[in-house]
């Protein structure tokens, strides 16, 4: 056959050449498209449920909210203008800066367009894309997020979580393990442990209206308040003022933040004096029926150093009552003359000075407990820490000090946390009261209760005595270091006091510290009445037994039925009269959004019994 002559040699074989290339160029890609996996989708991240903070009660304090981080992929956006139409007004953002986002990053894989939208807006911006065909060109990242039902309540202690879903302050930070369980491999899905704290969400209430009615009184900077019980150690209130609303916490200035009862240590001056004389007696450097002539100063010459402390009157002769009752600086300078530093400075460490109270929450401060090697001791050392200069304490320290007196002269470990369970409602932990070395014998610690009920009905604390239920308190106001000069402040004081009632069987420990108060700043004057509010508050709110109340005697147990978990599979159920600590694991939920409105069990609800549950759905309960 021959070859038409129209048809030239080269450009056929070019032809020939182009096919064979094409083919092959089809061939490697169908190839490459067939052995290999295709890009994943967009989807969310599986993240760990972060565990609740409830009261001892039962009562909400931090729950887990639902956050997402909204992001989109440029480069498959196929109409950016309708992109930036839609998403716009659902995430209140204008849609030239939508617009200007993703044009920016138009060859990027993924860009993030708005951060930390809530749920509702989540649900609306899903149902959005969905409808316009946006979904497989965005993604959500859920985030752990957090409400704080009480707002300011106890805001120090619980804490906070920042938007990466991790704790920053309180037992939010310092438990973090125990909410936020680290993610091992192979588990989709983490549930953090609930924390029940020790303090009565209703109590602590009532007492921070009192603690921030005391500030406005006294015109102070800060104030600290803690009532714990004597036996168990178990905290049941703790204020730190000023604070912070956790809902809003990043505009918090530092102050608000700072948990003082825990980090700022201070000179506690004539309060410490119960634990000076405790040890004086327990060693028996002292006795109860020696006396001591107080003539307004303590002077003493040692080598070249003259001591010389100041007593605020001429007591005469006092036992050790008398100088509790006076607050005698000159009689504890001389009994500190009765005994070496080191057994008293022993004394000291038992109680737990000098040293972290090791409590679960972050941030405690050891304070300040010298010795005689150190380059600061001198020769006034002794007889300065006996008066409660020269020593700083936290409030902590304080209380927990106050539990060997309380205790029969056995200190008792506090603690924030009541138990923990896990997210079906089981217990893992129930605390138990830890008891530490003993410190003193039970002579001498019933004979400082008797001493500081003294104070309360005819001394310096008069103000705090409640008349119709035993109270033992003890007063002091200290000098404040002036920060610039070094030396003691004359404007600025710390005034406290601590009580311990009832005396015949301790059963609370109430102490609170009023920081520069202006005008008036004796503890006796400003912080003795608070003290008798917070008492009467306390012992009512316990159902304590008065001196002009009868009394009724109970078992102490009380039996309950026990109640089915509510599941919520297929249709909201009815929850007519379920309580609100039944509802509480419902807020574990990953996708659906419980709303608990007031307090007690469910008196209506939305949506209705029976209405088909979806993802995201939002059921709101009211409570009475």
């Amino acid at each position: 056959m021959q070859v038409n002559g129209y048809i030239k040699k080269g450009p056929l074989i070019f032809l020939i050449v182009c096919a064979v290339l094409l083919s092959a160029y089809v061939i490697v890609e169908y190839g490459f498209f067939a052995f290999t996996e295709p890009p994943a989708p967009l989807t969310e991240l599986t993240e760990v449920q972060r565990g609740s903070i409830l009261d001892r009660n039962g009562k909400a304090l931090a729950v887990p909210a639902a956050f997402y981080d909204f992001g989109a992929s440029p480069q498959s956006i196929k109409n950016k203008e309708n992109f930036a139409e839609v998403i716009a007004p659902i995430i209140n953002e204008s849609e030239s800066s939508i617009l200007a986002l993703i044009s920016k990053s138009e060859n990027s894989s993924f860009t993030y367009i708005k951060k930390n939208i809530d749920s509702n807006t989540y649900a609306e911006l899903r149902k959005a894309c969905s409808h316009n065909g946006f979904s497989s060109v965005v993604k959500f990242d859920k985030l752990q997020g957090r409400v704080y039902p009480e707002n300011e309540l106890a805001s120090q202690l619980i804490g906070f979580v920042g938007k990466e879903g991790k704790g920053l302050a309180g037992i939010e930070y310092s438990m973090e393990d125990t909410l936020f369980p680290p993610q091992t491999d192979g588990e989709s899905v983490v549930q953090g442990k609930n924390i029940y704290l020790t303090i009565d969400a209703n109590l602590q209430s009532n007492l921070e209206k009192i603690a921030h009615e005391a500030m406005e009184d006294t015109q102070a900077e800060s104030m600290m308040l803690i009532a714990a019980e004597a036996k168990t150690g178990e905290v049941l209130s703790y204020i730190s003022l000023p604070s912070a609303n956790l809902n809003d916490f990043s505009s918090a200035s530092k102050t608000e933040l700072k948990n003082k009862p825990a980090s700022d240590s201070y000179e506690p001056g004539s309060v410490f004096k119960i634990f000076s004389v405790a040890s004086f007696i327990d060693t028996g450097s002292i006795t109860t029926k020696d006396i001591f002539l107080c003539d307004g100063i303590f002077s003493k010459k040692t080598g070249r150093e003259t001591i010389r402390i100041t007593c605020l009157d001429h007591h005469g002769w006092e036992t050790a009552r008398e100088a509790l009752k006076y607050s005698c600086n000159d009689a504890l300078a001389q009994m500190s003359e009765k005994i070496d530093s080191e057994p008293f400075l022993a004394k000291l460490h038992q109680l737990g000075f000098g040293e972290k109270p090791g409590t679960e929450i972050s941030g405690e401060t050891p304070g300040v407990l010298r010795n005689p090697n150190d380059r600061l001791w001198s020769a006034r050392s002794k007889p300065t820490i006996a008066i409660g200069q020269e020593i700083t304490v936290s409030a902590l320290q304080m209380v927990q000090a106050a539990t060997a007196i309380a205790n029969n002269g056995v200190p008792v470990q506090l603690s924030f946390v009541n138990k923990i369970t896990d997210f079906e409602g089981k217990e893992e932990f129930v605390h138990t009261p830890i008891l530490r070395d003993r410190v003193f014998q039970k002579s001498t610690t019933d004979y400082i209760l008797e001493c500081m009920e003294t104070v309360a009905t005819s001394g310096t604390g008069h103000r705090a005595d409640l008349k119709d239920v035993s109270l033992g308190v003890k007063t002091g106001t200290a000098q404040m270091a002036d920060p610039n000069t070094g030396a003691y402040s004359t404007t600025d004081f710390v005034s406290n006091c601590m009580a311990i009632f009832p005396i015949e069987n301790p059963e609370i420990i109430l102490y609170i510290v009023i920081e520069k108060a202006k005008g008036e700043t004796y503890a006796g004057r400003i912080v003795a009445p608070v003290i008798a509010k917070a008492a009467d508050v306390i012992i009512d709110h316990l159902g304590m037994a008065r001196g002009k109340a009868s009394s009724l005697a109970h078992p102490g147990s009380v039996s309950i039925a026990g109640t089915k978990p509510i599941v919520l599979e297929g249709t909201v159920p009815d929850f007519h009269g379920v309580s609100k600590r039944q509802l509480l694991p419902l807020l574990n939920y990953r996708n659906i959004r419980i709303k608990i409105n007031g307090d007690g069990w469910v008196k209506n609800q939305e949506p209705p019994a029976g209405t088909p549950i979806t993802e995201n759905m939002e059921i709101e309960l009211y409570l009475e």
